[in-house]
């Protein structure tokens, strides 16, 4: 079998025994606390077995660009990422009402069906969505502890603090943004991307090619312009796969229901690109259905195909091919070891060519 060039495997598997081993570190550490804490801790340990590992990939081969060596501490280091992502997940769920994530349900619906099962007082959805809250709130604590613990020198955590900071500034900017659109009913091209820029963009890809190149000593200068060049453009290619996958992807796939980005009021692109071309009568329909928390199937079936009809699905894989265009002449420019160049066109497609 052809070698993966960007070594997701080796990556996903690294990464997940440095999660593994920071929360076996953390159980002891929780359950002196009290027993009640283990539903708590087994749901994290799940939620966090699962995933695409791509934020701390993109962190690795940020590193190995910058020509920084192979190793266990840059995966640990990386892998405290995927505790930020859980946690923004967690809230994001709560935020949005969603029942599912991964394809199993979603912390804030778990808590809440533990307290109806126990016949706990007071509401079963509060304490739902506290007790996620609560859970988000120490996967983001856990991130800051996992990243200095990961074994690599003090002055080179140190290098890479400051992008650690403002990715996390920039993602909860990027999710009230969200949760203002929603609110707001913004439903303009630049709204959209803005979110999408701030929510998806820079945290899924810039951000973390830019804390890899810091850590390997690289805080400014061509290297972290070349990786916001390719970085950009390919994170707003991944966000418009995912607008797609939200209301046409299989949830055995995606490991969420179908339109659930319809359901929950989501401003995305492609919705924007389909309002902004319907006629009147395609109008109501999406007014009508976007945000509605009874949508069913036919429901969706009709905002589907007006995002069909308008042709705003072909302009949006239009929009993905041409923005990874973009985002692979940046690349071939990019001043990186070639070992890299290879590994991040490798992730390039897995980020944007996928179906979950």
């Amino acid at each position: 079998m052809a070698r993966d060039p960007a070594d997701l495997g080796h990556i996903r598997d690294q990464v997940g025994l440095a999660l593994r081993g920071f929360v076996g570190q953390q159980r002891a550490v929780l359950l002196a606390a009290g027993a009640e804490l283990l539903p708590a801790l087994a749901a994290l340990e799940d939620l966090l077995a699962a995933g695409k590992r791509l934020r701390p990939a993109f962190c690795y081969w940020g590193w190995r660009g910058a020509s920084g060596p192979d190793g266990p501490q840059i995966l640990a280091a990386a892998a405290a990422l995927e505790l930020l992502h859980a946690s923004a997940l967690v809230h994001d769920d709560v935020m949005d009402g969603s029942d599912t994530r991964r394809g199993r349900p979603s912390l804030h619906r778990l808590f809440a069906a533990r307290h109806a099962g126990q016949r706990w007082r007071g509401s079963p959805e509060s304490f739902g969505q506290g007790a996620a809250i609560l859970m988000g709130d120490l996967l983001l604590s856990w991130t800051d502890e996992m990243y200095h613990a990961s074994g690599l020198p003090a002055d080179t955590l140190r290098r890479g603090r400051a992008v650690l900071d403002l990715m996390r500034t920039e993602v909860i900017a990027g999710q009230y943004l969200d949760l203002l659109g929603q609110a707001a009913g913004n439903e303009t091209m630049e709204s959209a991307l803005r979110v999408v820029e701030y929510k998806s963009a820079k945290y899924t890809i810039e951000r973390p090619l830019h804390l890899g190149a810091a850590l390997a000593g690289f805080t400014s200068g061509p290297v972290p312009a070349a990786f916001s060049a390719y970085g950009l453009p390919l994170g707003v290619a991944f966000q418009l796969r995912d607008d797609i996958l939200g209301v046409f992807g299989d949830p055995a796939q995606t490991g969420k229901p179908a339109s659930d980005d319809v359901r929950e009021g989501k401003r995305t692109v492609l919705l924007a690109i389909a309002r902004a071309r319907a006629t009147a009568a395609q109008a109501r329909v999406i007014d009508e259905r976007l945000g509605d928390p009874r949508l069913d199937e036919a429901g969706a079936a009709e905002v589907r195909a007006v995002i069909t009809d308008t042709g705003a699905l072909v302009t949006c894989e239009t929009m993905i091919s041409q923005h990874v265009a973009d985002a692979m002449t940046a690349l071939a420019q990019a001043p990186v070891t070639d070992e890299a160049k290879t590994a991040l066109a490798e992730l390039a497609v897995a980020a944007t060519a996928r179906h979950g």
